[in-house]
């Protein structure tokens, strides 16, 4: 019998850093499912999904072990999603002058009508000519059933206008 792990993992960013985790699943018969992971500054983050035998103490001790080299890791059982109404699906994304609040900004209002962000990256950059910091951010979304999308395309091009930002929102 098997279980699923769910874990997350940070550590400054090297050569070997995945390998190490890597390697303690596989020793302890674990088969790595799915993970996103990335270098953010000088650290390295990332969340991943295992699947390993009963009895997984071991690999948890194992892996807590890694904070000597400077990894943490921290695990939790995988717990099967809620059943939720049917969701409708969609993208947002967003460009403009980076400013502090623009992701709070827009997260509120997600919240405000009930939408799950499935998926958020974001970025800053310097603008071509004039080296500018520009932030951008795609997200992908879960719309309840329950979400008049008129009234949240409305507070989204309120917040635009606002922050001076172009946000595009797209059903899938």
């Amino acid at each position: 019998m098997h279980s699923a792990l769910v874990m997350t993992v940070i550590g400054m960013d090297r050569p070997g850093l995945i390998e190490s985790i890597a390697r303690l699943i596989a020793e302890h018969g674990g088969n790595w499912l799915e993970s996103r992971m990335c270098r953010l500054g000088g650290e390295f983050a990332g969340i991943l999904r295992v699947d390993v035998p009963q009895g997984t103490q071991a690999l948890i001790d194992s892996l807590q072990r890694l904070q000597a080299q400077g990894i943490t890791v921290i695990v939790r059982p995988d717990q099967p999603a809620p059943i939720m109404a049917p969701a409708r699906t969609a993208s947002l994304s967003l460009i403009g002058q980076d400013r502090p609040g623009i992701v709070h900004h827009i997260s509120a209002a997600l919240a405000n009508h009930g939408i799950n962000v499935e998926e958020l990256e974001t970025e800053c950059s310097s603008a071509p000519m004039s080296g500018e910091k520009i932030f951008k951010a795609v997200a992908r979304l879960q719309i309840p059933e329950t979400c008049v999308i008129s009234e949240l395309r409305r507070e989204l091009e309120e917040i635009g206008g606002e922050l001076l930002v172009e946000i595009l929102f797209t059903e899938t």
